[in-house]
C-alpha cells in the first residue's frame, strides 16, 4: 500500500509498504479516505525525530471497511466508518477502569494499528469503529477525533449555562471548545493572533474575540467576565506557546475558577513561571485534559459523532484546505503557516 513515512528531518516521504493484516478475528481493515493534521502532528513537523523515522503517523481519519475478521458482527465490507485511535493495552488498571486514555502504554499500542492515518489502510478492533450517518462525509468525520478531545475537556470543566468562558486559541480544538461551551449555554470570548481564525470564531457564535497581538487579552477577558474573570478558561494552544498562554490563562480565571489545559506540552521538563500564591489563595483549579475515553457509560467519540450528525458541532466551516496524500509536505506547510494561508483544518485526501 502507499504510505507517507516520517523522515529523519521530520518531513514525509511517499513509499510502498505492506498492507496490514488482521491480527485477530474481531478486527477490521479500513481504506482511509480522509486524514487530518492536528497540533500534535505539527509539533513534530520539520523536527528531527529519529524514533519516528520510517513510521506511519496520524490519528484523525475516516474511510470504509474493506475486510472483516470472522468474529466481526457489527460491520460489513463497504460500510463507511470513523475510527477511534485512543487504543490502550486493554490489560492495565486504567484500561480495566475504562480510562484507557491514561494507559501507560497508550502510544506504543495505538501506533501499531489505528494511529497510522497517512496510509491507504489501517486495521483495528471492531469496537473502535463507528458507522457514519449517510449525511456525514469522510471529511466531516476526520474532525471527530479533534472534537472528542474537546468534549473530554468540556466534561472535565463543568461548564454550564450562564458561565463566562475564555478560550485561548482558535484552531480546531479552540473552535470545538467554543461550540461546546455555547451549546451548554455559556458566553464565550476567544483569544488568538490570527485574524482569519477569529473571523471563524465569530461565525461559530463567539460573543467576543480578542487579537492577542493587539491589546491586553487578560484585561479583555476580565472586562468580558463581569470584571471578575472567567469561570472557565480553556488553554488550547500548547507547544512552544505554553510558557505564555498558561500564565495568561491563570490570570484570566476568576477566584474559584478553573483552567483546563487542553493544548499539548512538548516532551521533557518545561519551566513555566506561575503566580502560585495567587492561584492557591484564589483556589483556581488547574485541570490537565488528556485525549478522551468514556463519559459515564458512553464513548465520547460516539457522543461527538452524534453532535456532528445533529449539527451541534460544525465541520465544513473549519475545513479550509483539501490536499492529496502525495502532497502531504505541502499540506503540513499550509497547516503550519496559518497567518499566511488562513488554514484551520487541513484535510488530506488518501
Amino acid at each position: 500500500m502507499r504510505a507517507a513515512l516520517k523522515t529523519e528531518d521530520g518531513r514525509f516521504e511517499l513509499a510502498e509498504i505492506e498492507t496490514p493484516e488482521l491480527p485477530a478475528d474481531d478486527w477490521v481493515r479500513m481504506r482511509v479516505r480522509v486524514a487530518g493534521i492536528c497540533g500534535t502532528d505539527l509539533r513534530h513537523w520539520k523536527k528531527p525525530d529519529p524514533h519516528l523515522a520510517c513510521h506511519v503517523v496520524g490519528h484523525e481519519l475516516a474511510g470504509e471497511i474493506v475486510a472483516v475478521g470472522d468474529a466481526v458482527k457489527q460491520f460489513t465490507v463497504g460500510d463507511r466508518v470513523v475510527v477511534e485511535t485512543v487504543l490502550g493495552c486493554g490489560k492495565c488498571d486504567w484500561c480495566r477502569a475504562r480510562r484507557y486514555n491514561l494507559c501507560p502504554d497508550l502510544y506504543p499500542t495505538r501506533t501499531k494499528s489505528v494511529s497510522r492515518a497517512y496510509a491507504e489502510y489501517v486495521v483495528g478492533p471492531q469496537h473502535k469503529f463507528y458507522h457514519l450517518p449517510d449525511h456525514v462525509g469522510f471529511d466531516d468525520a476526520a474532525l471527530v477525533d479533534t472534537y472528542s478531545v474537546c468534549l473530554h475537556a468540556h466534561h472535565l470543566s463543568g461548564v454550564t449555562i450562564g458561565d463566562r468562558v475564555a478560550v485561548i486559541g482558535a484552531g480546531p480544538i479552540g473552535l470545538g471548545q467554543l461550540m461546546l461551551a455555547k451549546a451548554a449555554g455559556a458566553a464565550v470570548i476567544v483569544v488568538d493572533k490570527v485574524a482569519h481564525s477569529l473571523d471563524i470564531a465569530r461565525r461559530l457564535g463567539a460573543d467576543a474575540v480578542i487579537d492577542a497581538g493587539d491589546g491586553d487579552p487578560v484585561a479583555a477577558v476580565q472586562a468580558f467576565a463581569r470584571g471578575q474573570g472567567a469561570d472557565v478558561v480553556f488553554e488550547c494552544v500548547g507547544g512552544a506557546a505554553m510558557p505564555t498562554t498558561l500564565p495568561q490563562a491563570t490570570k484570566m480565571a476568576r477566584r474559584g475558577g478553573t483552567v483546563v489545559i487542553v493544548g499539548g506540552f512538548d516532551e521533557g521538563e518545561i519551566a513555566i513561571p506561575l503566580e502560585w500564591q495567587r492561584i492557591q489563595m484564589s483556589e483556581i483549579r488547574l485541570l490537565p485534559s488528556a485525549s478522551f475515553a468514556l463519559h459515564d457509560i458512553r464513548p465520547e467519540e460516539a457522543e461527538v459523532l452524534d453532535l456532528i450528525a445533529r449539527g451541534v458541532l460544525k465541520t465544513q466551516e473549519l475545513i479550509t484546505h483539501r490536499v492529496p496524500l502525495d502532497r502531504i509536505n505541502e499540506a503540513f506547510d499550509t497547516a503550519d503557516d496559518k497567518p499566511r494561508t488562513g488554514a484551520i483544518f487541513v484535510a488530506i485526501e488518501v
